[in-house]
């Protein structure tokens, strides 16, 4: 007789919240494990973002990726200079996809609700063509709420968009966008139309 299916899901959700409290305490700030993503049913207990920490802080652990990053991140993804990203705590998921590169030499922001699919890069400072040992000054990455940036997206150095800019999958964005609420694309990204305001 197999077990049943509600058991299991809470077997494994103890399991993961065993081992992704314990590595909160190793490796994350506390403020990085709480919102939407560890909330839900048994008080938390089989929520996906114990799961991630779980998960994050065996690679950590086993294989040494994303050291000294203060939120759980997936093996997957690179994060150069964490403490240069400011993000909300609901927005822990834009972490745990696959091939993003989060290179924060300068300051990267992401606005609340804001996605980001996978093998995307945000880029705050380009190599100098005149010496490709050295970087040019960095510059910051802004994006505003509610934004989408899409699958195989660059974002480069200083650029801001505003909120609910859609970015098309394979873009690469040179130019900031601040007014927000339109959809850009293609290389170098350019305004395909407005999206009308809730407002």
């Amino acid at each position: 007789m197999g077990i049943p299916k509600l058991l299991r899901s809470v077997l494994r959700g103890c399991w993961f919240s065993f081992w992704g409290r314990l590595f909160r305490l190793c490796y994350y700030d506390k403020k990085y494990c709480t919102g939407k993503w560890f909330a839900g049913k048994l008080g938390g207990l089989c929520s996906l973002g114990w799961e991630w920490t779980a998960k994050n802080g065996f690679a950590r652990f086993l294989l040494g990726t994303n050291k000294g990053v203060r939120f759980p991140v997936s093996p997957r993804i690179c994060v150069a200079a964490p403490q240069n990203i400011d993000f909300h705590p609901d927005d822990l998921n834009n972490f745990q996809t696959a091939g993003n590169y989060f290179q924060a030499i300068g300051k990267i922001t992401i606005g609340r609700g804001t996605y980001i699919a996978p093998n995307v890069g945000l880029i705050t400072a380009n190599h100098d063509p005149a010496d490709l040992d050295r970087h040019l000054p960095p510059k910051p990455i802004v994006l505003g709420e509610k934004c989408w940036i899409g699958m195989n997206s660059v974002i480069l150095p200083g650029v801001t968009l505003g909120p609910g800019t859609v970015v098309g999958a394979g873009s690469v964005v040179t130019k900031s966008f601040p007014k927000g609420h339109c959809v850009i694309a293609g290389n170098p990204a350019r305004l395909l139309r407005e999206i009308p305001s809730e407002e």
